[in-house]
């Protein structure tokens, strides 16, 4: 994003002989803020071990590591007989496995801290750039921060939205410094499309920076002004070459088309999956959503704020696939935080390196350093996440007792098995995309929900038992049906097995 030439906030440029040197730049206080950040990062994902999905992508991560090969079908269930289906986030799963297969446990949390603080400190980075204000920048990445938890796990995501904030970084400095920095997306989205489906988003963006580029209007409070002709020229071409870049990945043009296919197509994801579900008023980032909205605007009467045009369309997409979709929070976070920072950009005196203390901020630093070794989970505790979060009893007693055949599980334990058991092929997990193109989603979804006999399903699947969390609805039905029974159980999960007389 861009400040409206006439909002520029003033910079005194020193010269450089009175330059801070490097130790002071180390040790200056917008670093011992991002430190601080890094400690905020790293005390909210320390109890985020156990994401349901993490386990798939941890699998398909190995696969890809020791064969080579990205898989092109279902290679984990039994109900898509084989169907086609891409790994299009492969180069995140490779990295996500490469953490597991060099530190195990200990290896995937460090590259959970790792990404969700770059993502803090860089959005901080944005926030100061864009706002001029290296102070009101930490409000920004709080924002940031509140909005990121709706989706800060082991999960390709959190790639997709550090690179989303690079971006809007990038596109910064080309505007500001030297338009020589727009020639760093196209390599950007190459490597976009390999890890995330939300390079969609990027290109979008970089779509309304180039429209607004040839904008130059006021009407009231919101403007426009229109770039130069040689900033539009290299953005036109730097567009045209990321839409090219997108093809750099070895699938080709069905990994640039899955999001839309998402987006367009697969409606049962989108309805019963909850983190597609439209943002909740019981939610309390939603009401922050709204609340920020509304300051927004307040703010922007009251002082007389200038709104820019580019802005507005922004904040605009991120709130209305926000409201859409629960998930879509983390990118209303990321467009609006910038923005939010620079109209508060005035309200505080900016940092002066001239009247910094090197020696608190230091001290600061270490303490934050201290801090972060003390809130890095060790591996016993991170055991304990798993077995608080994945049937892990029920699959020791699985193994135990040789229990054979056609198993219905839960949606959400789909991906330990395919991780833990890979013996036992899931009938469903968070891959949706492949289930619901397959049929299996839908089949599944009346099962759980009664909206169909019961007996249908189990039939038309075979199945010989179900491994089920005890808070399931159809716990309650199954001990009903005729010769399904109840074979174990536990504080977690339920297995119902089907006897040897079937009806």
């Amino acid at each position: 994003m861009l400040l409206h030439e006439s909002a520029e906030p003033s910079v005194n440029v020193l010269p450089e002989s009175r330059a801070p040197s490097f130790a002071r730049r180390l040790f200056s206080f917008p670093v011992m803020l991002a430190g601080m950040l890094v400690v905020l990062a790293v005390l909210t994902v320390r109890a985020r071990f156990n994401d349901p999905d993490m386990w798939w992508h941890l699998k398909t991560g190995e696969i890809i590591w020791n064969t080579h090969r990205i898989p092109t079908v279902d290679l984990f269930s039994y109900t898509t007989n084989h169907h086609a289906w891409t790994a299009h986030e492969w180069l995140s799963q490779l990295t996500i496995y490469a953490a597991y297969h060099f530190g195990g446990y200990t290896g995937l949390m460090l590259w959970l801290c790792v990404f969700a603080s770059a993502f803090l400190v860089a959005q901080y980075v944005l926030c100061s750039l864009y706002s001029g204000n290296a102070k009101v920048a930490l409000l920004g990445g709080f924002v940031a921060w509140m909005f990121s938890t709706i989706g800060l796990a082991i999960r390709p995501q959190l790639i997709g939205y550090l690179l989303l904030t690079l971006e809007l970084l990038i596109v910064h400095l080309a505007r500001t410094r030297s338009p020589r920095w727009f020639w760093c997306l196209p390599p950007l989205f190459a490597i976009w499309v390999n890890c995330h489906g939300s390079f969609f988003f990027g290109l979008a963006i970089l779509g309304v920076f180039l429209f607004c580029s040839f904008l130059d209007f006021r009407m009231g409070l919101i403007a426009s002004c229109r770039r130069s002709l040689r900033e539009r020229k290299v953005l036109a071409i730097v567009f045209a070459l990321s839409i090219a870049a997108l093809f750099v990945n070895p699938v080709g043009w069905k990994q640039v088309y899955y999001p839309l296919d998402v987006m367009l197509h697969l409606h049962l994801n989108l309805k019963f999956i909850d983190e597609w579900r439209p943002a909740s008023l019981g939610d309390p980032r939603s009401l922050a959503m709204l609340g920020i909205v509304g300051f927004v605007l307040i703010w922007a009467l009251v002082r007389r704020s200038e709104l820019i045009f580019e802005e507005l369309l922004l904040v605009g997409v991120g709130f209305g696939l926000a409201v859409q979709h629960e998930r879509m929070l983390f990118v209303f976070g990321i467009l609006t935080a910038p923005m939010l920072c620079r109209l508060l950009g005035n309200s505080w005196d900016g940092y002066d390196f001239r009247r910094d203390h090197p020696f608190p901020n230091l001290t600061m630093l270490t303490l934050a350093t201290l801090g972060i070794i003390w809130a890095f989970p060790g591996r016993h505790d991170l055991q304990l996440q798993v077995e608080k979060g994945s049937p892990v009893k029920a699959v020791d007693f699985v193994r135990r007792t040789g229990l054979s055949g056609r198993m219905l599980n839960e949606y959400v334990y789909g991906g330990y098995l395919i991780w833990a058991a890979p013996q036992y092929p899931v009938f469903v997990d968070g891959r949706g995309d492949v289930f619901e193109w397959t049929g299996v989603l839908g089949d599944f979804l009346d099962w759980t929900t009664l909206e169909a006999d019961p007996k249908i399903l189990l039939d038309k699947y075979r199945i010989d038992f179900c491994l089920l969390s005890r808070k399931a609805p159809m716990t309650r039905v199954l001990p009903l049906l005729p010769h399904w029974k109840m074979v174990y159980s536990d504080e977690m999960s339920v297995i119902f097995a089907r006897s040897a007389a079937k009806d």
